[in-house]
């Protein structure tokens, strides 16, 4: 019987060393991700991997295939709702934003298949009981909730036209750490009613209130006007490199001594995925049969 026990406990003994190797093993042979992640939800890029050279790794994506929005990364936009943005709603004619029109709060905006999330403009139906503004549209962005420093960020979306659309791949800083100065956006796509084009756009302290006009800040990338395009912005310590389907566009590099006016991107930033309507830019909607209208999103990737 005592023999028994023995051998009993030294397999015991064998298994749990066999199994604690597999542990120790695994832990020192598994591959070092390429990011840190800050507060819970921030990736940041690890210093190493900041340069040409390296290879890209996905680390994040969504493939919005879940016939629903995933809220741990992703708010709907409100003009009424969001921090940024809260209003009095019938105060929305004073807001000459892009967003005058968004809504968080109306389904029709933002729906879903199996495949894509559909960021709509419509004709408001119903602008007496509830909602008074003739045209509703549907966004949403990660702010608070997913941003990342440095790292490739692709978009893959069909864009509707219509005459005042103005749909929008951007990102802004998460925390803002210049409080005494514009801490930088960047425009990964934005078009025009029917233009054949998109806008990849920098912004920042040195072009808005500078008024600097070099480095060169923006260009046009012509896109598939009837299918999907992929949308993309490399994001390095030194220099933003735009690119539409994988063609470089422009690159806005960091001006050596000109300080954190001109290069505030030393910081995580969030996105935005948004439909718009109207503004200064775009005009106003001269044919509303052509709604509704659709930015349809496949997917978005992160990599770094």
């Amino acid at each position: 019987m005592v023999n028994c026990k023995l051998k009993i406990m030294k397999i015991l003994k064998s298994i749990i060393y066999s199994l604690l190797m597999a542990i120790i093993l695994a832990s020192c042979t598994s591959p070092k991700l390429p990011y840190t992640v800050a507060d819970g939800y921030m990736f940041i890029q690890n210093e190493e991997r900041r340069n040409d050279s390296t290879e890209w790794e996905l680390v994040w994506e969504d493939e919005f295939d879940q016939h629903e929005l995933d809220t741990t990364h992703w708010t709907r936009i409100g003009l009424f709702t969001s921090p940024q943005w809260k209003l009095p709603v019938e105060k929305w004619q004073e807001h000459l934003g892009c967003f005058r029109y968004i809504t968080a709060t109306d389904d029709r905006v933002v729906q879903f298949d199996e495949d894509n999330i559909y960021l709509k403009g419509i004709v408001n139906p119903d602008t007496l009981s509830g909602d008074p503004r003739p045209y509703l549209t549907g966004g949403i962005y990660t702010w608070d909730k997913f941003a990342f420093q440095y790292g490739r960020i692709e978009i893959k979306a069909k864009l509707d036209p219509a005459y005042g659309a103005w749909p929008a791949i951007w990102m802004l800083s998460e925390n803002k750490i210049y409080p005494d100065q514009h801490n930088g956006e960047m425009d990964i796509m934005e078009r025009l009613n029917h233009d054949e084009f998109v806008y990849q756009t920098n912004h920042n302290h040195w072009t808005l209130t500078i008024k600097q006009e070099e480095p060169e800040r923006y260009t046009t990338a012509k896109i598939n006007t009837d299918d999907y395009n992929i949308y993309s912005v490399s994001w390095y310590p030194d220099k933003l490199v735009y690119a539409v389907n994988g063609v470089e566009s422009i690159t806005y590099p960091k001006v050596p001594g000109a300080g954190t006016f001109q290069w505030p991107y030393d910081q995580p930033f969030y996105l935005f995925l948004d439909q718009q309507l109207e503004g200064s830019w775009p005009g106003k909607i001269t044919k509303p049969e052509e709604l509704p209208i659709n930015m349809t999103v496949d997917w978005v990737r992160l990599y770094q």
